[in-house]
């Protein structure tokens, strides 16, 4: 058996007097390059392989995706994504891109020094292990890991961390390490998903029903103690509560089943089909497990849900866009990653202190 040499990567050049950085990292799903069946392709292969999405035996589950799957669902996705693409590119990448931005400059009116904020993709680019290293480049020595999953999910959060960790196996210098687990309960978070409805209800007026749709996952996953289904009940429950609905004005429900086995249910396609058939008039329709707009909004529920709605005898359908770039959220997203960097903003120093360290440190034979 040949040994695999360097598994453990090379450190940054060093020099003495450099600022140790606080890095914030802001981690999604991901979204492939184009929206064609080229670039599904190798995006849906990374994203379907991984054990926490298809928990199934690999020796079951590898002749279904590469015999069946990869050669049928990435043109049917593509068409898909053609239609919500953007001409900055996926609606996902776009808005996760603008957070990233607005909350760099919240921060940075917050703190100072302000740290370091980036964002990267589960799947897809930019990849974990390119952000990562070029935030150990910046001279980041802790580093906040920030899902952007309200809920946690083992498919998701827990798929984010372990690409993580498994970066940190391959470094030397390994940089300090915090992660949010979730903020399904954060007080500004659902501050800010009620007030995105109540201003939306402001233009248009309220429907007769709201529907709070979560993505799904497996209904095994919640048996074997799974805390996503229980997370988006207590954000839907915090929702209402927030906009004082009484319990014949909304129903929680979750999308985006795929596959044979049961999912967490009532199914949002099913829900919008009955609610259609019972005469209801107007749905309007959020998604609070999104903080970004994205294929699962953009298509499934504005278009899909929609259409499902109308057919089945609806004459109003609304999709209530994402908090997105919402000054609110972004601000509350700032307080989630204060909160939890405490005590480690405190350990960056002065610019003076730094140059009179560096020189502390020549004047005993350091190389620079």
């Amino acid at each position: 058996m040949r040994i695999q040499d360097n598994l453990i990567s090379p450190e940054p050049a060093y020099e003495h007097g450099t600022q140790d950085r606080t890095g914030i990292l802001l981690v999604n799903l991901g979204t492939p390059d184009a929206p064609t069946a080229q670039a599904l392709r190798p995006y849906l292969k990374q994203f379907l392989s991984n054990p926490r999405v298809i928990e199934i035996s690999p020796w079951a589950w590898w002749p279904i995706l590469n015999g069946i799957i990869l050669n049928t669902r990435p043109k049917k996705s593509a068409e898909k994504y053609a239609q919500v693409w953007m001409p900055e590119g996926s609606p996902l990448k776009v808005h996760t891109e603008r957070q990233t931005r607005l909350l760099r400059a919240a921060l940075a009116d917050r703190t100072h020094p302000a740290p370091m904020v980036e964002y990267a993709m589960s799947i897809g680019s930019p990849s974990i292990a390119e952000v990562l290293g070029r935030m150990k480049q910046h001279g980041c020595e802790r580093i906040l890991v920030l899902p952007l999953y309200p809920q946690y999910a083992s498919s998701s959060t827990a798929s984010a961390f372990d690409e993580i960790f498994a970066q940190l196996g391959k470094m030397r210098n390994t940089p300090a390490l915090r992660t949010v687990k979730h903020y399904h309960d954060h007080p500004g978070y659902i501050a800010a998903l009620a007030r995105n409805v109540q201003d939306y209800w402001m233009k248009t007026g309220k429907p007769d029903k709201l529907v709070i749709s979560f993505h799904g996952v497996p209904r095994f996953t919640l048996d074997k103690g799974d805390p996503y289904h229980c997370e988006c009940q207590k954000t839907g429950r915090l929702l209402v509560e927030a906009l004082e609905l009484n319990a014949d004005e909304y129903q929680i429900c979750f999308q985006s089943r795929f596959g044979r086995t049961e999912w967490l249910r009532p199914y949002t396609a099913v829900t919008l089909e009955q609610l259609g058939k019972q005469g209801i008039r107007r749905v309007d329709t959020v998604c609070p497990g999104f903080v970004s707009d994205c294929l699962e909004t953009l298509e499934e529920i504005a278009m899909e849900g929609k259409a499902i709605f109308i057919q089945a005898g609806g004459q109003e359908f609304h999709y209530i866009p994402c908090l997105n770039e919402r000054d609110d959220w972004i601000q509350a997203l700032a307080d989630i990653a204060l909160a939890n960097l405490q005590g480690w903003l405190d350990l960056e120093h002065p610019e003076e202190q730094l140059t009179q360290s560096r020189q502390r440190a020549l004047e005993m034979g350091a190389q620079r």
